[in-house]
């Protein structure tokens, strides 16, 4: 019987993951997560190398299912508001994502896995700001990057630190999961409207 070798790393990276984001890349074993796999240490080692390597492959892939699942070209053609409301909505539906990103600014005190690529990814992000703010549907009061890097936090707090939310809005609910997320769109329209800055 021929070895399912997608099939199996498939699994360990998906095990990974929820390791990971539940004990981070220090808190966590390769053991546990081999075992969450259903295979030997081993595999995972042979596949992945060390547990760094398999946390720098986890968060390369969620990472990059993000940028696929909630794309933006220009925000000159595109809203700011419902492009937060859909990174809202993929931060609700993959909280592991935004534990994943916590642990890593926790475990790395300079340069992070694949940081050179990751660039790149948030340049396109930025890119699609100055795009708007070119075209002038988008103020350009603030710098094109802070302006990203605001409204991606507006759209991730949320799930970053759900404790806080419950403790200021209430526990969560569908009534307001739905009223997080308008006030997300609407906070991000009004960050970017022009001449709000």
């Amino acid at each position: 019987m021929a070895w399912d070798t997608e099939g199996t790393k498939r699994r360990i990276l998906d095990a990974a993951v929820l390791e990971f984001a539940a004990h981070g890349p220090d808190g966590t074993t390769v053991e546990r997560i081999a075992r969450a796999a259903g295979v030997n240490k081993e595999r995972v080692y042979n596949y992945f190398g060390g547990k760094r390597e398999l946390f720098a492959s986890v968060l390369r892939e969620e990472l990059a299912k993000v940028a696929r699942d909630v794309p933006v070209e220009s925000f000159a053609r595109e809203d700011v508001g419902d492009y937060a409301g859909r990174v809202y909505d993929y931060h609700r539906e993959h909280p592991e994502l935004g534990r994943l990103m916590r642990w890593e600014g926790l475990a790395y005190d300079e340069e992070v896995p694949d940081e050179a690529a990751r660039r790149g990814y948030y340049a396109r992000k930025t890119a699609a700001m100055e795009a708007g703010q070119r075209e002038g549907a988008v103020d350009a009061g603030l710098d094109a990057d802070h302006l990203m890097f605001l409204v991606l936090a507006l759209a991730g707090w949320w799930t970053a630190v759900p404790q806080v939310a419950r403790m200021i809005t209430g526990a969560e609910s569908e009534a307001e999961h739905a009223r997080r997320r308008a006030s997300v769109v609407a906070a991000a329209r009004r960050l970017a409207e022009p001449g709000a800055g």
